[in-house]
């Protein structure tokens, strides 16, 4: 992760384009008054033409304003009046003892008729405050008991459960304010997956809204109830018939449903650049710094690190052994060389230490027959190897991102905290694309393929260019604004994987210089090189996969080249100053000056989803 400056012509160039420079301020302020003046003169002595046709003029400018004001959009309407007005109606307080059980959660849920409240601490009592600790919400609760079920646990103990170990963190709380805009909030709730968000003002939390709250701030009292209203909305569509069945799933689905139950494989190829200009004495920070020496090549002197690994655990269910593919990548922070710490330590000995964990734990399931040997989720990973690397006290942090692939149920499961992450590529055809996954600024007669980005991991950033990290001072670090976060605090979720899907993993060295839309379209070129679909289209790699061949070796040789090639790309933007990279266009919209690419270290895990193993010929 390298340190950032800005060089100071660009910073006096870029300033001084700026269109709210004292200059451009003053100039508009000059011209605003000059119009004033004339327009109160004119007023004052207003021609006679004027003073004839004005109550004519008056008249129909009121008809105009008649005629051109709209009601407004409910997607315009604030949150502060969603709020009055909910409150307004009904009045409930949605909030729950930090010492609250599952089943207290439960009945106040459906006995206040909410789907999510403020779990908080009543403890101090001397204030008479309500200290919001964190949030649980309905959907809380249904994974609660689906966790616990899968446990084993009887009802009474899943009941029994105290709220506090289940509820999202106060500090990982999603919040909307009340300036914002209905259309603003249900954008960032369809986003980000979240049904409830709490409205905070002035370091208190006013109020929760959920969708429904939003849906039914559009409609008037009298359009939920009466005759009308179920004439016309209710009984013309209530009940089914006894013959109702469910209709057979389309065409392009059957195909996936058909091959459901078969195991998925990955092909992965990884490719590690140094940052241009280091060397073993240090980074330059520019070319001119850096010397006449070739760019940096040897991966040693990177500060990424990564593992990828296979390894047989149990299964689920806990019956099975599985064979499970693990994948990580970190990001060393950089700027610990101005304390005399090894950036590279700390990224090493985390992602190292996660391929002994579940090396230590394959052999022991060897050993004991299955019996004691679970598969172990990315985030407890994470834990257990920070855990380590602080055990043996090696200074420094990085960002990590860790996933597992499990074959048969085809899920990626990924933990990630800071500005790593994964993308996943998918052919997607148009004619079944949903409205959001089509692509409507190409033309569909020009378009190469229907190759597109089926999903991307979400980022955690403490602000601009300073993500989150995992890391270790030689003591811990108690301050709650800190940038350290635990394994705890890391962006957990699933992904659904399908055959021919193109996963990439990989630091911000890639993604700061390399926009996802570009990533894809190197991706494709790897897909039409290899000949895996023909001119962009995907009808030749559905005959053949029909015909039971999936090219599984030529994706098993060639999958490295993938990762080399993004890469290639990455150090390629990241030295080029005429184009704006994507870390370029974001410190512009966070008022930062910067232009061109960010040349850093990175390191790409490319992989490849394909229908059988590669140490089979032919398929």
């Amino acid at each position: 992760m390298a340190t950032r400056r800005v060089p100071l012509l660009k910073l006096i160039a870029k300033v001084s384009d700026q269109r709210t420079t004292t200059a451009g301020l003053a100039a508009r302020n000059l011209i605003q008054h000059s119009y004033h003046s004339f327009s109160t003169a004119a007023q004052i002595n207003p021609p006679a033409a004027a003073v004839v046709n004005k109550k004519a003029t008056a008249d129909s400018a009121s008809s105009a304003e008649h005629a051109v004001k709209r009601p407004k959009r409910v997607s315009d309407v604030t949150i502060q009046e969603l709020l009055k007005a909910k409150h307004t109606a009904r009045w409930v307080e949605p909030v729950i003892p930090h010492n609250a059980t599952v089943r207290d959660a439960i009945v106040t849920c459906i006995s206040q008729n909410i789907s999510g409240m403020m779990v908080v601490d009543r403890s101090d009592t001397m204030k008479r405050q309500q200290k919001c600790v964190g949030l649980l919400t309905s959907r809380d609760l249904l994974r609660i008991m689906a966790a616990s079920i899968k446990d084993g646990m009887s009802a009474e103990e899943i009941l029994n459960q105290s709220v506090i170990r289940h509820m999202t963190p106060i500090n990982q709380v999603i919040y909307g304010r009340p300036d914002e805009t209905i259309g603003m909030c249900r954008a960032i709730m369809a986003k980000l997956g979240i049904k409830c968000l709490p409205i905070l003002v002035a370091g208190r939390v006013e109020g929760i809204i959920t969708a429904k709250d939003m849906s039914e701030f559009y409609y008037d009292p009298k359009d939920l109830g009466g005759k009308k209203h179920y004439l016309t909305d209710v009984s013309e569509r209530v009940g089914l018939s006894e013959n109702t069945s469910m209709a057979e799933p389309p065409i392009f689905v059957r195909q996936h449903l058909a091959s459901k139950h078969d195991p998925l494989f990955i092909n992965v190829g990884t490719a590690e650049y140094p940052h241009p200009f280091k060397s073993h004495d240090g980074v330059g920070a520019n070319r001119r710094d850096f010397g006449p020496d070739d760019l940096a090549t040897d991966p040693s002197l990177s500060e990424d690190a990564h593992f990828v690994t296979t390894v047989e655990l149990l299964d689920e269910s806990g019956t099975n052994m599985q064979k499970l593919l693990y994948m990580g990548v970190a990001d060393g922070v950089g700027s610990w060389r101005e304390y005399g710490v090894d950036p590279r330590d700390f990224s090493r000995m985390l992602m190292g230490e996660c391929q002994n964990i579940l090396r230590e734990a394959s052999s022991e399931c060897s050993a004991t027959g299955g019996t004691s040997c679970s598969m172990i989720s990315p985030a407890e990973l994470l834990a257990r190897s920070y855990e380590r690397t602080k055990e043996a006290n090696v200074i420094g942090s990085s960002t990590a991102c860790v996933g597992v692939f499990d074959s048969v149920h085809h899920q990626l499961h990924f933990s990630n905290i800071g500005d790593s992450g994964i993308i996943v590529l998918r052919h997607i055809d148009s004619d079944v694309a949903s409205a959001l996954q089509r692509n409507r600024t190409t033309p569909r007669t020009e378009r190469k393929s229907d190759l597109r980005i089926a999903f991307v991991s979400q980022q955690q950033l403490k602000s601009f260019n300073h993500p989150y990290q995992m890391g270790w001072t030689g003591e811990e670090v108690v301050d709650k604004n800190s940038s350290f976060k635990q394994a705890s605090d890391s962006c957990t979720s699933s992904v659904h994987i399908l055959r021919g899907d193109v996963i990439i993993m990989a630091t911000d060295g890639l993604f700061d210089n390399v926009d996802i839309d570009d990533i894809a379209s190197v991706a494709l070129k790897w897909e039409m090189d290899n000949k895996f679909i023909d001119n962009g289209g995907i009808d030749s790699r559905r005959r053949r996969w029909e015909s039971g061949d999936s090219m599984t070796d030529i994706s098993a040789q060639c999958i490295p080249k993938l990762a080399e090639m993004l890469c290639q790309k990455a150090r390629e933007n990241s030295l080029d100053n005429t184009v704006d990279s994507p870390f370029a266009l974001l410190a512009k919209e966070n008022d930062i000056m910067w232009s061109g690419g960010m040349p850093d270290d990175c390191t790409v895990v490319a992989m490849h989803v394909v229908g059988k193993s590669a140490n089979l010929n032919g398929v």
